[in-house]
């Protein structure tokens, strides 16, 4: 961390400060948000609907493939920016490199258990006569290249959190770029179809990984990947899982969820399940949006939290104000061209209407969701582990039983407004829990009066 991102660390004024470290994330997020598109663009260019429910049926297994990275990620992260805060340098060295290697040994643990069972794990995921074959060709794919996925978000977090926003965002961009090449190679020269579009992601997160690997060799101050600073203490341990764990489960909870609606949206045909792809997919832009906002502010309140409280308000509150703009601005814009943007990947008028309904639906908890995310990361920044891991399993644990009741109730557009009624629960549990918790996050009375 050289002196300039210190500077925004604690001295930039809030909204400057704010900027540093949202403005490259939300890129970065929104090219991922980007290149998932695209992989159903390819595929939907080739004018077969199994393969798009492949590719919708296929979310949650990368979900949690996701979660892994982020349960060594983020809770390696926000401990470095904590410790950053306290100015207790030569302790990073020790977290990232356990961050670095333990992502590796996950990933191998990943293939050792995955493979032998992947005939079960594509049947779990819902797989139809039509898409099993191309749902079985994503998610070897996905097992055999799960080291340099879970390595990838892993090494994006800790990177962030010593306040290289730019070098994330460079990542995250190198990624995005790598993968559409590739696809357009794939799909359209060797015509590999799945398969391919698979081994494209799994080779652009390693391109990424290898980026991340040489800044911290080269041009970090403080983090490390070299095995001679490994350390497992309670310390370590304690930290990272006492934040990564809430986040690894919210992550399984949400890949749980997906699976769910789809075995609940599999009953009303292949094309409402191909129609939650697509919309799901544009959706996580404007979500990715204000999750790269959330995210991105969580190592400046995780130091702030440590060193200066009231500037840690001051950032809560700023971000609140622009979660709220964005919601407005995205809204607008997809409530005014949704069918044409539902038909960007197929022809198919009942398609572009399931789609479009289920977009309409989703988009009315944009400002929750954005908000429920700060919560979120308020709550991972200030290692307050009970109330991020209450955050972690509220939206799934509600979302079961409202779906079994709203489908049995109305069917399809009960399974769509489901989503809308466990995003607004957990949203309310999110703030009543930093009611409750006022007190640990308020500014000394000595910051106040400075």
């Amino acid at each position: 961390m050289d002196a300039q991102n210190l500077h925004y660390f604690e001295k930039a004024p809030v909204a400057k400060a704010v900027a540093h470290f949202a403005i490259p994330m939300m890129l970065g997020t929104s090219m991922t948000v980007i290149y998932s598109i695209l992989n159903a663009f390819f595929i939907g260019t080739l004018g077969n609907t199994a393969m798009l429910t492949a590719l919708a049926l296929t979310l949650p297994l990368f979900a949690v493939i996701m979660a892994l990275g982020n349960l060594i990620g983020m809770g390696s992260g926000t401990f470095i920016s904590r410790l950053l805060g306290e100015k207790k340098y030569d302790d990073l060295k020790h977290v990232s490199s356990f961050a670095f290697y333990s992502s590796l040994v996950l990933g191998l643990i990943v293939i050792a258990v995955g493979l032998p069972l992947i005939d079960l794990i594509v049947h779990g995921l819902g797989a139809t006569p039509e898409s099993i074959g191309f749902t079985k060709d994503y998610v070897m794919i996905m097992l055999i290249g799960s080291p340099f996925v879970i390595l990838f978000f892993t090494l994006e977090n800790i990177v962030r959190s010593e306040g290289a926003a730019i070098t994330s965002m460079i990542g995250m961009i190198l990624s995005v770029v790598v993968n559409i090449v590739l696809d357009a190679l794939v799909i359209f020269v060797f015509h590999w179809d799945v398969i391919g579009v698979a081994s494209a992601t799994v080779i652009s997160n390693l391109v990424a990984s290898a980026y991340y690997a040489f800044h911290i060799r080269y041009k970090s101050q403080f983090l490390t990947v070299s095995a001679k600073w490994f350390k497992a203490t309670r310390v370590i341990m304690s930290n990272v899982f006492k934040i990564g764990v809430p986040v690894f489960v919210m992550s399984i909870f949400l890949g749980a969820m997906s699976l769910i609606l789809n075995h609940f949206l599999v009953e009303y045909g292949d094309q409402a399940v191909a129609g939650f792809g697509i919309s799901s997919r544009l959706m996580q832009f404007p979500e990715f949006i204000l999750m790269g906002l959330c995210e991105g502010v969580v190592p400046l309140i995780a130091f702030s939290f440590t060193a200066n409280k009231l500037r840690m308000k001051q950032t809560i509150g700023f971000t609140i104000k622009a979660i709220g703009a964005l919601a407005v601005v995205f809204g607008i814009i997809v409530y005014l061209i949704s069918d044409h943007l539902i038909g960007l990947f197929t022809n198919d008028p009942q398609l572009i209407e399931m789609g479009s309904y289920i977009l309409h639906v989703t988009f009315l908890s944009l400002f929750i969701t954005g908000m429920t995310s700060l919560f979120t990361g308020i709550f991972q920044a200030t290692a307050q582990g009970t109330a991020a891991f209450i955050m972690s399993v509220i939206q799934g644990a509600t979302l079961i039983p409202v779906l079994y009741i709203a489908n049995q109730l109305n069917g399809f557009h009960g399974v769509v407004w489901s989503l809308v009624i466990a995003d607004t629960v957990a949203f309310l549990v999110g703030a009543i829990m930093l009611y409750v918790l006022r007190n640990k996050l308020q500014p000394d009375l000595d910051q106040l009066v400075q």
